[in-house]
C-alpha cells in the first residue's frame, strides 16, 4: 500500500479544520477534490477517518490515533526532500579528494580553504596517497575528485589540467657549495652523483629512468623509496641526490633541501585533477571540479 502524499496533506488539513470547506480554502483545492482525497485515503486503511455531521467534521478513534503518524510521515517527507535540495545546491553533503602528498602539502589546502569558503556546509575528507593510489580511489569511487600528476593511461577517467611542473635536481643546501653555486643541471651532471629515487613502478620513476635512458646516461642508484618525503629525508641525510617535482619544493625547503632547476633535457609533467568517466559526480565534486584553479 503506497499512500500519497497529497493524500496525507488533506487529511492532516481537514483534522485541523472544522469543516471541509474551511481545509479545502486552506489548501487551494475545491470541495469534491478534497473528499475525494479522504475516501481515498480511507479506502486504502479500511475504515473512515472522520465522522461526518451536516456541521462540522471531527475525527473517529482511528482517525485520531492516525493523525500524528500522518504529521510525522509529512515531516519525514518535508525532511527528505529539503536534504536532497540542500544535496543539489551544495548546502548539505560530503566531498572526498584523494590527492598525492605533494599536492596535498602544496596547492590543495588553498584550494580547498576557498572551496570551503563557499561551500561551508560540506564537510571534507582528504586522501593523501601515492599517485597510483589516488588513481585507484578515484576508479573505485572511494573519491570523488583526484589530485595528480596527468596518467599515461586514461582509460575510464577524465583528466583536467591545472598547471605544468618541472622536475627538479635535489639536493642539501651546502652542495651547491661545492659544485661553484651551478644553479641549474643537467642530466650529465648527474651521472656521477650517488642517487636515490622513488620505488621502481611509480610513475615518477619512470619519467625519471626515461629521461637518463633518452640521453644515454646511466646513474648510480644506491636507495629507493615509496614516497617523496622519504625520498628527501634520505638525501638530507647525504645518501644521494634526487630528481624529484617542483610541486615539492615547499615541502624539501623546510627540510633544509634545495631545488635546483634541470635543464638539457627538461623533465615537465601536467599536474591536475581527475574523476571518474563512469560515474556522475555530485553537486558538491561538480562545483570542485568547475571551479578548482591554482
Amino acid at each position: 500500500m503506497s499512500v500519497s502524499h497529497k493524500n496525507l496533506l488533506a487529511f492532516v488539513s481537514v483534522a485541523q479544520s472544522s469543516t471541509f470547506a474551511e481545509a479545502a480554502e486552506k489548501l487551494y483545492l475545491s470541495q469534491p477534490a478534497l473528499s475525494t482525497s479522504i475516501k481515498n485515503l480511507e479506502s486504502q486503511l479500511g475504515g473512515l477517518l472522520f465522522a461526518r455531521s451536516t456541521r462540522k467534521v471531527s475525527l473517529t478513534p482511528e482517525g485520531q490515533a492516525f493523525l500524528p503518524v500522518a504529521k510525522r510521515l509529512l515531516a519525514d517527507w518535508d525532511g527528505a526532500m529539503n536534504d536532497v535540495k540542500d544535496l543539489f545546491s551544495v548546502q548539505k553533503g560530503r566531498l572526498t579528494v584523494a590527492a598525492m602528498p605533494s599536492f596535498a602539502e602544496g596547492p590543495l589546502a588553498d584550494i580547498l580553504r576557498r572551496y570551503h569558503a563557499d561551500y561551508p556546509n560540506i564537510a571534507i575528507r582528504v586522501l593523501d596517497v601515492v599517485m597510483e593510489q589516488v588513481i585507484d580511489a578515484v576508479k573505485a569511487n572511494r573519491a570523488d575528485l583526484g589530485f595528480i600528476f596527468e596518467p599515461e593511461s586514461q582509460q575510464g577517467l577524465r583528466f583536467k589540467a591545472l598547471m605544468q611542473d618541472d622536475f627538479c635536481v635535489l639536493m642539501p643546501a651546502g652542495e651547491l657549495t661545492k659544485t661553484n653555486h651551478k644553479s641549474m643541471f643537467q642530466l650529465s651532471d648527474l651521472q656521477s652523483k650517488p642517487m636515490v629515487a622513488m620505488n621502481k613502478g611509480s610513475s615518477i620513476r619512470k619519467w625519471v629512468d626515461d629521461a637518463f635512458a633518452k640521453e644515454n646516461i646511466a646513474y648510480d642508484l644506491v636507495a629507493e623509496a615509496s614516497q617523496l618525503g622519504t625520498l628527501g629525508q634520505l638525501v638530507k641525510s647525504g645518501l644521494g641526490w634526487a630528481i624529484v617535482p617542483q610541486l615539492c619544493n615547499q615541502q624539501m625547503q623546510a627540510k633544509g633541501l634545495i631545488c635546483a632547476p634541470l635543464s638539457s633535457p627538461t623533465l615537465s609533467k601536467q599536474v591536475g585533477v581527475i574523476a571518474n568517466a563512469n560515474t556522475r559526480l555530485s553537486s558538491a565534486a561538480l562545483e570542485l571540479w568547475d571551479s578548482v584553479s591554482i
